[in-house]
């Protein structure tokens, strides 16, 4: 008797499958019966434990928790012909694992999103300058939100049971022609800076010049001295210097001109 309930017992759990989701899954059943019934997918998904069905039931597995899809948009042509690439990120939350496999299978982002996705990241750009998609923080904020309200509003249309957690689109990547001449452009702005605080050092300097000029002729003048005779005087100051205050007197030429003894 023993055998007997042991070889029933194996008879049924080979004609069975079992399934038993991980932690923020949930397993979606498909019936399948070969010979009685309609089949058909389950409304009560398996959360927790383990399962047996049926050898011809199918299980998809749907993860239940926030999950990234990235898309790359290259050659994505601005408003002013110019391609850039794009790198956008959409997460998404299922909300309904039954609902999801039942109308949309489990391909359900390639066959429903992806491509409109796409489509949107391109013509919110297309609305908008190189320039602007690759420098300010401003247009890309208005990307974002008009491709958020507009992902938005096509999941509700298409009643698919997920939520759209976040999406955002990474800064442009213009081609490297346009980047090199950018670099170049900036070399090119900042030697124009570079010459400009030259000519403003050199005309501070012949302006300091000039007032010093001036001060001297000045001075020259109240002295009653000839331009030779202030010449003269300024040698005297220099030779001042070298010999110190060690008492040396110096006589100007010209025969009329003051002597000055310059030591103590």
């Amino acid at each position: 008797m023993k055998n007997l309930i042991l070889i029933a017992t194996a008879a049924v759990l080979t004609g069975c499958s079992s399934y038993t989701p991980d932690a923020g899954h949930e397993v979606v059943l498909i019936e399948k019966p070969y010979f009685f019934g309609h089949g058909g997918v389950n409304p009560n998904p398996v959360k927790t434990g383990r399962v047996y069905t049926a050898w011809s039931t199918e299980g998809e597995d749907v993860y239940m928790q926030p999950q990234k899809y990235e898309m790359e948009s290259p050659d994505t042509m601005t408003s002013d012909g110019v391609p850039i690439s794009f790198h956008a990120i959409m997460v998404l939350q299922v909300t309904d694992s039954v609902s999801l496999i039942k109308n949309f299978g489990n391909k359900w982002y390639e066959n429903n999103l992806n491509e409109p996705f796409r489509t949107m990241v391109r013509q919110a750009v297309r609305k908008r300058g190189m320039n602007e998609t690759a420098i300010s923080t401003t247009a890309l904020d208005a990307i974002d939100t008009e491709i958020h309200d507009q992902l938005v509003a096509f999941i509700a249309a298409k009643k698919l049971p997920v939520q759209l957690v976040t999406m955002t689109v990474g800064r442009a990547n213009p081609p490297d022609a346009i980047k090199n001449q950018r670099v170049e452009t900036a070399a090119q702005e900042q030697r124009i800076q570079t010459e400009k605080q030259k000519k403003l050092a050199e005309d501070s300097r012949l302006q300091a010049e000039q007032s010093r000029a001036n001060a001297d002729n000045a001075y020259r003048e109240s002295m009653h001295l000839s331009p030779e005779q202030f010449i003269q005087l300024k040698q005297i100051e220099m030779q001042q210097e070298v010999c110190g205050r060690g008492g040396c007197t110096f006589i100007m030429a010209g025969g009329v001109a003051p002597v000055y003894n310059l030591g103590k």
